[in-house]
């Protein structure tokens, strides 16, 4: 048995690893698209790494798009296997998906535009709506906590994670020449005491673990709490200089944890009386997803629901649904909040928001998330200039605010804890994903301290014998 990692390796994003038994049953987890990598991510999401109709299952850990966005195109390209996750994750793999369709549907019309200025050749979308239609009607339903056969060799077992609703750890139990071995993938681990899900669960010893590592260098717990930023940051911005602040938001998880924020806040009466949009239709339609699944929430937001009947409401706030309603918004001088994906900005309404407004000095674009540093929100982050935008150069006026702590990812002691069921002497091998090579670095030492001796940092395409 192999594993190969392509994708998610010494980066955050286009998490792909692909398991190999010896008798040639092939098995993928996730299949996500990259993003955020500047001028490498077309030729990341144009190449695999291996034939698509030579994988006999995949295993979906939860919906986010660096996770499943790939999945049309692998479909488009042979795959017609088996696709198991949660319940919620096909929920949100669903709208997700066929929104990333839209948006690369539209982003290609508009680039074409302006190829067409310059005298270039257009460019195609990658996927379409038939192709995730197909990619649908693939998908199998398994529940958390449930040992699941795949294959007369291979059980499937799926832990909650907490990162977003239907995040799940897969654990795998795999004979091979008379032997099981146990293999768990962490997916996403969220954070213990989350604003709206549960904590992560533990899960089985494993011989073989592959851990997410995305903040293995960072601590959340110190930091100021959400709701009290979001006053400050809204009252400075929109009743003191009369300006907008733009969030960046990926619309599962981070749109409704600003949404329940916000929320409180009102019922608290410290909202302002202005205007918040969503300006997203994929964002509404995930909310209402997130309603359907109210088993997902936390004991907190459980009690909060037996006297609010909508956690994600509140006054002035309005979901944008047509693209004639977002270009208004870019014209109504009336200070407001607009929440609009994608989180990292590298793709959707928000590029074109940010556009409109990051000259302006009396507006806030606020990022709420960790955005990969060469993305248009990593590179506001860290404090750039100037940035391009649809292939233009912008000089940075507005204001650029920061709010970590609304990650869904643990930091490293999340990390730390979610490991912690593990006796670490009986993993023979645990492999580092999902982090940038210098927080990975750091987080292998961590690793190490507390007793796992066989720590591995792959690398794109690296592939390992287990």
């Amino acid at each position: 048995m192999r594993i190969t990692f392509h994708g998610a390796a010494r980066n955050v994003t286009g998490s792909k690893h692909l398991i190999k038994l010896d008798s040639g049953f092939q098995i993928l987890l996730d299949c996500g698209m990259f993003q955020g990598l500047g001028e490498e991510t077309d030729g990341l999401n144009d190449h695999f790494g291996f034939r698509p109709d030579s994988i006999d299952c995949l295993i979906l850990s939860h919906a986010h798009i660096d996770h499943c966005g790939l999945i049309p195109k692998m479909v488009a390209e042979g795959f017609n296997g088996t696709i198991y996750s949660t319940a919620p994750t096909m929920d949100l793999a669903k709208i997700l998906l066929s929104d990333s369709a839209n948006i690369q549907v539209q982003d290609t019309e508009y680039e074409n535009s302006l190829r067409l200025k310059k005298g270039l050749e257009p460019i195609q979308p990658m996927y379409t709506d038939e192709d995730v239609t197909k990619a649908l009607s693939l998908f199998k339903i398994v529940e958390y906590n449930e040992d699941f056969e795949i294959d007369p060799r291979v059980t499937l077992r799926l832990t909650d994670t907490g990162h977003i609703i239907g995040s799940a750890a897969v654990h795998l139990t795999i004979l091979e020449d008379g032997k099981f071995n146990q293999l768990t993938f962490s997916g996403d681990v969220g954070r213990y005491g989350d604003m709206l899900l549960r904590s992560p669960s533990t899960f089985p010893q494993a011989d073989y673990i592959l851990i997410e590592s995305t903040y293995g260098d960072s601590l959340h717990k110190d930091l100021e709490p959400i709701e009290g930023q979001l006053k400050e940051i809204i009252h400075q911005t929109c009743v003191v200089k009369g300006g907008k602040v733009i969030i960046p938001a990926f619309s599962v998880g981070r749109t409704q944890e600003l949404l329940y924020a916000l929320n409180a806040l009102e019922l608290k009466g410290q909202l302002p009386d202005i205007p918040f949009y969503v300006d997203s239709p994929l964002s509404k339609k995930a909310t209402e997803v997130l309603k359907e699944h109210p088993e997902e929430y936390n004991r907190n937001v459980q009690q909060v629901m037996k006297t609010d009947d909508d956690i994600f409401h509140f006054k002035g706030l309005k979901f944008i649904e047509t693209v004639q309603e977002s270009i208004a918004l870019n014209t109504d001088p009336r200070p407001c909040v607009i929440i609009s994906s994608s989180g990292m900005a590298e793709a959707g309404r928000i590029r074109h928001h940010i556009k409109n407004s990051i000259g302006n000095e009396k507006n806030t674009i606020l990022i709420v998330g960790y955005a990969e540093p060469t993305s248009l929100g990593g590179r506001l982050t860290n404090g750039a200039k100037v940035v391009r935008i649809f292939g233009e150069e912008y000089d940075v006026r507005a204001e650029v605010q920061v709010i970590k702590s609304m990650s869904a990812h643990g930091d490293y002691e999340d990390l730390l804890k979610f490991l912690s069921c593990q006796d670490p002497k009986l993993v023979k091998k645990l492999f580092l994903v999902h982090g940038e090579y210098d927080v990975q670095k750091l987080f292998k030492r961590r690793l190490e301290d507390v007793g796992f001796n066989h720590v591995i940092i792959p690398g794109q395409h690296q592939m390992e014998e287990l």
